[in-house]
């Protein structure tokens, strides 16, 4: 199949997802071309089967925003057409799929149809959807798409509470690639945070208020009241300035690390023995499940999707949004034992097998195969 893939090419959940969705399929000699506005952070430059191709925007005195949806739409049907695509896969419902939809329409009057496969991430449901201005178009967007998929049962549970969705959604979970986590580098990082053998916890995000950063840093303090600890900060965003200054206020600055934006997590996971992860809501918990893949037990809110990939007792805990103290309390007790500490890495493991490359790449390929099969001819 000749595949276009639309994303965003930030460090985020919904762009690492997508890339890696795009390396599985050219490995198994698929044609993949990633279209966005710039190349995604886990893109390698040279692979087969691989094409990119970057959407210019110009900026015109008129618009006080360039008008990057329509650039967009233009470069989907530039490479459709170039390289005769099958279908596109769009991340996001807008502006990726609304985007694609539009260049589905335009290329219907050149005798072309182009299916559409959007997938649901969770920003694009949970938060930008619930805007009244957007939501007619995330409305749109999920109808009238060929097939659409949702990363987790509670972000389809979601989406079909608020939104008028007058068609099926399939449950396609976020995977993982077991044979890229777990293994040290030579140069481990914890040799550099933790020199005297303190625990080191992580959490790596887009630093965005729904990942609750203050509460991080509240557990660990907490935990290291009770034990020798360090903290790992992995990622960068809006809120990493406000979390650097609570690190200062509360003396906590000799023992977190602020790494800022990470290209791949798993050096620092393999380094890692406990990855907080309180938020708001996650869709699926991609970082979850990088952690448990590299055995790493995580302690995390029991928001969104985390109770389908975390399993309490097994992986780590769950506990309720902003009870920190609870929070504080389970990882203090994973880490205060070493044959219990293993017991739970030994479980996340295990649980992160249900997730990975294989099982997940060919229930793609099978919704890519039913949607070309059952695709509409232009009117």
């Amino acid at each position: 199949m000749r595949i276009g893939i639309i994303l965003y090419p930030t460090f985020g959940g919904s762009g690492v997802v997508a890339t890696e969705i795009g390396h599985e399929l050219a490995k198994l000699g698929h044609q993949v071309h990633f279209i966005s506005y710039k190349r995604p952070a886990r893109l390698e430059y040279f692979a087969a089967n691989i094409q990119f191709h970057q959407v210019n925007v110009a900026d015109y005195p008129l618009f006080e925003f360039a008008p990057y949806e329509t650039a967009l739409t233009g470069r989907i049907i530039d490479v459709t057409l170039k390289y005769n695509l099958d279908l596109i896969h769009a991340h996001y419902a807008i502006p990726h799929a609304s985007a694609a939809l539009m260049a589905r329409e335009i290329l219907k009057t050149k005798g072309r149809y182009i299916p559409v496969i959007t997938t649901l991430h969770g920003t694009d449901i949970t938060m930008v959807g619930r805007d009244a201005a957007l939501e007619p178009s995330v409305t749109y967007a999920i109808n009238s798409s060929d097939a659409v998929t949702a990363v987790s049962q509670s972000l389809k549970n979601d989406t079909l509470r608020n939104f008028q969705i007058t068609r099926g959604i399939q449950v396609i979970y976020n995977f993982i690639d077991p044979s890229l986590y777990g293994i040290p580098s030579p140069d481990c990082l914890k040799n550099q945070v933790a020199p005297n053998g303190e625990k080191v916890l992580v959490h790596v995000s887009n630093f965005r208020k729904v990942k609750r950063i203050p509460d991080v840093i509240d557990i660990f303090a907490r935990v290291r009241e009770a034990m020798p600890a360090k903290l790992i900060m992995g990622g960068d965003g809006p809120e990493r300035s406000d979390a650097e200054r609570k690190v200062k206020e509360m003396g906590l600055e000799n023992d977190v690390t602020f790494l800022g934006s990470i290209k791949n997590s798993a050096d620092v996971l393999a380094c890692s023995d406990l990855l907080l992860l309180p938020s708001e809501t996650e869709s699926f918990g991609v970082s979850a499940l990088e952690a448990m893949v590299s055995g790493v037990p995580v302690v995390a809110s029991n928001a969104g999707g985390m109770p389908e990939v975390q399993e309490n007792g097994v992986t780590g805990y769950m506990c309720d949004v902003g009870d920190i103290e609870s929070m504080a309390v389970k990882a203090i007790y994973i880490l205060s034992d070493p044959e219990r500490l293993q017991r739970f890495r030994e479980g996340a493991r295990m649980k992160a097998t249900e997730f990975t490359t294989d099982k997940i790449i060919r229930q793609y390929e099978d919704l890519y195969q039913q949607v070309l099969d059952s695709a509409k001819e232009p009117a």
